[in-house]
């Protein structure tokens, strides 16, 4: 176990440093139908790269990562970064082209470092892959000194070969002078305070909440401490972190998602998760304003955490929210009329409640 008491610091004196927010531009809201759901569905500017790297192409994915690094889109970056290296997991012959034709692309080599460290996670030869990684996780870095995304994977990287803090810290130190709220690396952080010091939830509010206080108010660096929430609500072990810090952060996530359209796939993720918390915290109607919010567009994350068929148990918890709402609606006619209303009881998992055991 490491000491993880001294990345407090200079995590949270890091991420005051001032500097302009990445973009978050958002498109126009999509008018769904009330039931459709759509699973991880890739923005109007990935999917296409998408369907080209279907067909073989890398050129689409080449340009779309070529624009955010030339438009300083850190967080679009990184998004996209992610998705393309986890398609390039299953279909890379797109990906082999691309690296072959441009060995020393900064956008080739960024998907390059993401694509084995994916491939690390599950692998009974970890070591080895994570070893792999450095070296172009180094030439990524190199490729545009302005981009943290490469830092956000070698954040995760150190996470998963166990780094010391004093290496951390200096990780931590060159993402946040390219961007001091660049939500990835946030996130990266807190994923390794959790890992480093299992159950030390309070450790992990420490760091979130002062990162998402100075972070501008259309930050997604603002939904932070909900993922520390998140982290808490599903692991069952630590001191308790009392309910009002729990309420505090989602208070701060429903801020945050109000300044984005409905039905919109960029914070998508941000609603998934924040609906999963408000559930946990018995905030029925918040989680329904969600749910209005989500649309069709339901993400991995957080549901693969909890279930092994993340669409599945997002169906799930939807039909509760709606259950949960019709029966307080029934309540309140009951309570008009002067009827006492009928019991309920919470559901159990099997009814599709997520329980801090699930993960």
């Amino acid at each position: 176990m490491v000491d993880t008491m001294a990345l407090l610091p200079p995590f949270i004196r890091s991420s005051r440093m001032p500097r302009k927010p990445s973009r978050l531009a958002v498109g126009p809201p999509a008018d769904p139908a009330a039931d459709e759901a759509l699973l991880d569905a890739p923005d109007d500017r990935l999917g296409p790269a998408l369907v080209a790297a279907a067909q073989g192409e890398y050129r689409p994915a080449a340009d779309l990562l070529a624009a955010t690094r030339t438009g300083a889109d850190w967080e679009y970056r990184d998004r996209y970064a992610r998705r393309l290296a986890a398609f390039a997991r299953s279909r890379d012959e797109w990906y082999e082209d691309w690296r072959k034709a441009a060995p020393h692309d900064p956008d080739a080599l960024l998907v390059g470092a993401q694509l084995v460290l994916e491939r690390s996670w599950q692998s009974p030869a970890r070591a080895e892959l994570l070893r792999q990684a450095t070296p172009l996780i180094t030439a990524a870095a190199h490729g545009d000194d302005r981009d943290p995304v490469p830092w956000r994977i070698a954040l995760d990287h150190a996470r998963g070969a166990q780094a010391g803090p004093r290496y951390v810290e200096e990780l931590w130190a060159a993402a946040v002078r390219r961007d001091p709220h660049h939500y990835g690396c946030h996130v990266a952080a807190l994923r390794y305070l959790a890992a480093s010091w299992h159950g030390s939830h309070h450790a992990c509010f420490d760091f979130a909440e002062p990162a998402a206080q100075d972070a501008p108010a259309d930050s997604l660096v603002q939904a932070l401490p909900a993922r520390a929430a998140f982290s808490y609500l599903t692991d069952g072990c630590g001191p308790e972190v009392p309910g009002e810090r729990l309420d505090a952060a989602a208070d701060r996530a429903i801020a945050l998602s109000a300044r984005f359209p409905a039905a919109d796939p960029w914070p998508a993720q941000v609603r998934n998760k924040l609906m999963y918390v408000l559930v946990r915290l018995d905030r029925w109607t918040d989680a329904a304003e969600q749910l209005r919010l989500i649309g069709p567009y339901a993400t991995s994350f957080p549901w693969d955490r909890i279930s092994d068929d993340p669409l599945g148990r997002f169906l799930e918890i939807r039909h509760e929210i709606r259950e949960e709402i019709r029966d307080a609606r029934r309540d309140a006619v009951r309570n008009e009329v002067g009827r006492n209303p009928v019991p309920r009881h919470p559901r159990s998992e099997h009814g599709g409640r997520a329980h801090s055991g699930d993960h």
